[in-house]
């Protein structure tokens, strides 16, 4: 490594030497204090990894002299200290290693350079579902039905603890991977022995899921990005980025009693959307941080991909230093932080002056009241008090829709409760379904809640709403209220820990009275985890056709992903989760409608059951401690029995089983040593076109499988019946699964499928109507070239790379879209499909595409900034406009020259092994 600054140096902490790369040796030349945190740790890896090819001194003096106005700046080079996978992500990250091993061997390389260089953690959490749940054996039930459908995978997992060095698996049944990524496996302030001493450094990563922002409370930078990305980071590749824009965020005040960081996060989610800060970091400032806990903090991180930033982050203060503490992290870490931080101009101090910002959003938190957010995205808050009002204006809309709605004169959405108000009175009307279950009888309408889940990385990290939840519970029990018998109840703590605190403060039982049985230590009901719901409710449901509600106390509520028959879904704090268990409708205003009766008959609130900020901080402070961190984190990557008895496959190079979970996938077929000429894209034909918001939800496979899919009937002729088809999730190995399941969600509008929602659309040859994957085949048996037309903000949500990977194998070879999100944009350039954008004010309709057109583009190997696309109608009517070419870097340019990300780290280290 070079060191043209002469920033090397040493640092002495209590005694202990280390080696770190000092930012003021730059301060003779340049103002390096006003740079905003996040940028300082992006000087200091620039510093460190600095070697004249991946990183040069021309990098390191374009972020010295960041313009804060200036827009995206140069691109520079980032190089992680780790990479953290969930399961869902991670599983195909180590198929595809696993397939460049191969690969790396018929190339004539050497097979184990296809190896992580830089630490890698897998954390297994998404794979249990809540097929049982309101019972003391729930936890048990699901566990045993995990490890039964996803035998296969954990062996695969397993091989690859083994064959992959600098790669650790933490077990299923652990937790959340970013709650153990914020209570254990992050430093702070990263060490690594060298030759020439102890080298410290920031933590920094990337994650295969977008909500690794969540460690950004803790000081740590890092962000989602698309297993292929983190694949490449694995390998010893840098992240090539823009120097961004940073939002800076200011906040004062604190919260007022009744408020949680739940409602703080959803208020900062809704004025950053508006604000607009999709690719840009975003930095929270402001004396306010003093009444902001750690885990606040980690909950505001959590959203940063629903607010659309590419990081959420926050500076290393008394805060930090202090739950690294309570959650049992070693002395000499401590020390280290603190030091290196103050050493380092990384340190925050109250009143201390803030860096240059691009911008500055202010949020007094005194203002944030009580909120929920939906029915279908995060960013769409709504205060408490009018979350009744807003369901009904929701409900009116679909019935209109639907051509239900009665008459103007006849009975509207008024008043304010019993069910003789109006409101009240035409929900009934237009929807109510008698149902008999368990021995009981009653009523289901629209607005009732069917499921409410607290789950979640984003709150299970955060004891506040935890206990306050627990306090709720006891309070309401006590009362003799009950979760009503239509709620499937299900509680996923993030880590072990959450339930040890609770049970310590007694707070366990009264949950668990309400129906809140631990379901499993994981992702459910946020990812589509939530298992099914009781039969007689699922046919109450589609008999009314009832618009039910789902309340979680998640990050994500897009359409179709909590569960195919609940369309309206609302993201809510643990607490206010359980409130609506026992109100049991979003048609209920819980400000001003009971919750229930008590033993007496007599109405009780909630304000009757909620706690005040001293009730929930006194439980902390007598009930949560690090000797309980220390202990549930003592044997983390052991695992349990069950996961230490699985037989474990031997060898470097993976043989691969006849599997429906894990396949070696054809990415590399016929590749050699050197790329082709980028070809030009002739008469390529539109197979899915769509508008505003597609998420990655409505792109990638996910939730369950159903039996009459392309995905399903794959299955069904391997002989796997549909009671073990598992969920999309579980099968990401397999790419035949995966590739049948691309734009197969069921809320999916393909406007080339008018009248349908799902994996349809037209096939333009017949003019007939047939699946995606249908017709994708026969398009590929033609060698015609695929396109698809979107609207804004395409790609948002989850970091899935499935997403672009079943895009590309599905034949498609450009998207043109308004605008992208940050993630699925590269990911999308990472497996050779060219992202095209509109000019400003132009989109499908303003030049009157169709998609029924063939669309032709130029070759892109003299990597143009924009191209003119050529798009004929059936009648020879030639339409061209002119797109920009969002492969935004050189070194994306050179991934797309190649194919793909891993195609091209795959030559690189094909060549460089042959050369050795």
């Amino acid at each position: 490594m070079s060191n043209s600054y002469n920033a090397r140096q040493t640092l002495d902490v209590k005694g202990k030497q280390y080696e770190i790369y000092r930012l003021d040796a730059l301060k003779e030349r340049y103002d390096v204090d006003r740079l905003p945190f996040s940028l300082k740790v992006l000087l200091e890896n620039l510093l460190r990894k600095e070697d004249g090819r991946n990183v040069t001194t021309e990098q390191i003096e374009a972020l010295c002299n960041w313009d804060p106005k200036g827009g995206p700046g140069e691109q520079v080079s980032f190089m992680p200290a780790r990479v953290v996978l969930q399961d869902f992500t991670g599983v195909p990250a180590v198929v595809d290693l696993a397939a460049m091993r191969d690969a790396m061997q018929r190339l004539g390389g050497d097979p184990e350079l296809i190896n992580p260089l830089e630490p890698a953690d897998l954390v297994i959490d998404h794979s249990v579902m809540v097929d049982h749940a309101g019972s003391n054996n729930a936890l048990d039930l699901n566990t045993k039905i995990e490890f039964k459908r996803n035998e296969e995978r954990y062996k695969f997992l397993r091989w690859g603890q083994k064959a992959f060095s600098n790669f650790r698996v933490v077990p299923p049944g652990t937790g959340i991977v970013h709650q153990v990524n914020l209570e254990y496996l992050s430093k702070t302030v990263f060490t690594k022995e060298t030759d020439d001493g102890t080298l410290a450094y920031p933590d920094t990563l990337v994650g295969t899921d977008s909500h690794t922002t969540m460690v950004n409370g803790l000081g740590v930078l890092g962000w989602g990005v698309g297993g292929i990305e983190a694949e490449a980071a694995m390998l010893g590749q840098p992240i090539t980025m823009l120097i961004p824009e940073v939002i800076g965020f200011k906040l004062t005040g604190e919260l007022p009693e009744g408020a949680t960081a739940t409602d703080l996060v959803l208020t900062v989610t809704e004025m950053l959307r508006k604000k607009g800060v999709v690719g840009k970091f975003v930095e929270f400032f402001g004396d306010g941080l003093d009444n902001l806990p750690l885990a606040d903090r980690a909950t505001i991180g959590n959203m940063a991909p629903e607010y659309g930033a590419t990081c959420g982050i926050f500076p290393v203060d008394n805060e930090t230093i202090e739950y690294l503490r309570v959650s049992g992290r070693d002395q000499g870490t401590i020390d280290l932080v603190e030091a290196y931080a103050r050493e380092q101009g990384m340190w925050r101090e109250t009143g201390s002056r803030h860096a240059d910002y691009t911008d500055v959003v202010e949020l007094d938190m005194g203002q944030v009241v009580p909120s929920i957010a939906g029915p279908k995205r995060p960013q769409d808050r709504i205060p408490l008090t009018e979350a009744k009002r807003s369901f009904l204006d929701h409900l009116e809309n679909e019935l209109t829709a639907r051509g239900t709605m009665p008459d103007a004169d006849e009975a509207r959405f008024e008043g304010e409760g019993g069910d003789t108000a109006p409101g009240n009175q035409l929900l009934h009307e237009t929807g109510a379904v008698q149902v008999d279950m368990d021995g009981q009888s009653f009523t289901l309408n629209h607005g009732d809640v069917v499921i409410a889940a607290i789950t979640s990385c984003t709150n299970t990290s955060n004891p506040a709403v935890l206990v306050a939840a627990g306090l709720v519970a006891k309070k309401a029990h006590e009362r003799g209220l009950t979760s009503k018998p239509w709620v499937k109840t299900s509680f996923a703590p993030g880590s072990q820990v959450v339930p040890a605190y609770l049970d310590d403060a007694g707070l366990m039982k009264p949950l668990e009275a309400l129906g809140f049985n631990v379901v499993g230590f994981g992702c459910t009901t946020c990812i589509g985890n939530s298992g099914p719901l009781a039969e007689e409710i699922t046919d109450a449901i589609r008999e009314g056709d009832l618009m039910v509600s789902g309340v979680l106390s998640g990050n994500r509520n897009f359409e179709g992903r909590i569960h195919p028959d609940v369309p309206a879904n609302y993201l809510a704090s643990p607490p206010l989760v359980v409130a609506y268990a026992l109100a049991g409708s979003t048609a209920r205003d819980l400000t001003s409608e009971p919750l229930g009766e008590d033993h007496n008959g007599n109405p009780v609130y909630l304000k009757d059951v909620w706690p005040s900020q001293k009730e929930i901080a006194d439980v902390i402070e007598e009930h949560i401690n690090s000797k309980m961190y220390r202990e549930q984190y003592a044997n983390v990557f052991e695992g349990s029995k069950t996961w230490q008895e699985l037989p474990t496959p031997a060898g470097e190079i993976y043989e691969w089983p006849d599997s429906s979970y894990v396949r070696n996938p054809p990415y590399f077929e016929g590749m050699g040593l050197e790329p082709g000429a980028v070809s030009e894209i002739k008469q390529a034909r539109c197979l899915v076109k769509v508008g505003d918001s597609i998420t990655t939800d409505h792109i990638s496979p996910a939730g369950a499988i159903k039996a009459d899919s392309p995905a399903g009937k794959y299955l069904q002729e391997q002989g796997i019946m549909p009671q073990d088809f598992n969920s999309y999730g579980s099968r990401r190995g397999n790419h035949e699964v995966m590739m049948r399941g691309t734009f197969a969600n069921v809320r999916l509008k393909n406007e080339l499928a008018p009248g349908t929602q799902g994996s349809w659309t037209t096939y333009f040859p017949t003019g007939e109507q047939i699946s995606i994957y249908d017709a994708a085949m026969r398009y590929k048996e033609e060698q015609t070239p695929l396109v698809v037309l979107a609207g804004k903000e395409y790609g948002t949500g989850s970091s899935r790379d499935w997403a672009a990977k079943g895009t590309a194998l599905l034949g498609v070879r450009m998207v043109i879209a308004e605008t992208y999100e940050r993630i699925h944009r590269s990911n999308l350039v990472g497996f050779g499909v060219v992202p095209l954008q509109y000019k400003d004010g132009e989109n499908a309709e303003t030049l009157g595409l169709t998609g029924e057109e063939t669309f032709s583009i130029d070759s892109l190997d003299d990597q143009p900034g924009t191209v003119t696309v050529r798009a004929v109608t059936p009648d020879g009517e030639v339409k061209s406009f002119e797109a920009r070419v969002r492969i935004d870097t050189p070194t994306e340019w050179e991934y797309y020259r190649n194919g793909g990300i891993l195609h091209y780290v795959l030559r690189d280290l094909a060549q460089r092994s042959q050369a050795a």
